[in-house]
């Protein structure tokens, strides 16, 4: 009866072993659908053309994202590209994004700057160049990662507080404040100087983004 007793609880530890182990991997899979789709917000070809032509404190951008780094297991990878409309072969913001998913509806995009980004413009249409943009080649920007909380369809955050670093035109920190949703992303960067005054950046709201 004993040897009867000790099988019977083996096989109830392994079945909730088991189930455990099942709904882990259910929720790996969801967790990765839900990277997934703000992955495919993100992907592809944005311009800020409407906004501009009804407000002429918002100039004519072009925004594009990809995907690179398709193998890697440690999140998604973007590459992004900002641009004039009236120059797209010369970026003024090029920036590798890495996103990831820390609960059910918060996600993180951690800023990369790239070496010698010029030499990569238009990469989103170029395989070489795609190819020559390796993990080397990029460093973080600490304090800058961009926080997102997903509710109703809608991303919503930004950075956090003066903790991101910048000396671009008197500068002393910046700040991103994002809203992303199906075909539409609005973003706002402005910087600060030490006292908190503004000195770059749009005044009036962020910048919206179609997606084309």
């Amino acid at each position: 009866m004993k040897v009867a007793k000790s099988v019977f609880i083996l096989l109830i530890l392994i079945s909730i072993i088991g189930c455990k182990g099942l709904q882990k991997g259910k929720n790996h899979r969801a967790n990765h659908q839900e990277l997934d789709k703000l992955v495919s917000l993100m992907t592809g070809k944005f311009s800020s053309e409407l906004q501009a032509k009804s407000d002429t404190n918002y100039f004519h951008i072009s925004l594009v994202m990809v995907p690179i780094w398709k193998e890697r297991t440690d999140g998604k990878w973007l590459y992004v590209e900002q641009a004039a409309a009236s120059k797209l072969n010369q970026p003024y913001r090029q920036r590798v994004y890495h996103l990831q998913q820390t609960t059910r509806n918060i996600f993180t995009s951690d800023i990369y700057t790239i070496k010698d980004a010029l030499s990569l413009a238009g990469l989103q249409d170029d395989q070489n160049k795609t190819n020559q943009l390796t993990f080397d080649r990029i460093e973080k920007k600490e304090g800058c990662t961009v926080t997102l909380i997903h509710e109703g369809g809608i991303y919503k955050g930004g950075t956090d507080g003066s903790k991101c670093p910048s000396d671009l035109r008197g500068a002393k920190y910046t700040t991103t404040q994002i809203t992303l949703k199906e075909g539409e992303l609005r973003s706002w960067d402005q910087g600060f100087d030490a006292s908190g005054k503004q000195v770059w950046g749009a005044t009036k709201g962020g910048y919206i983004f179609i997606k084309q």
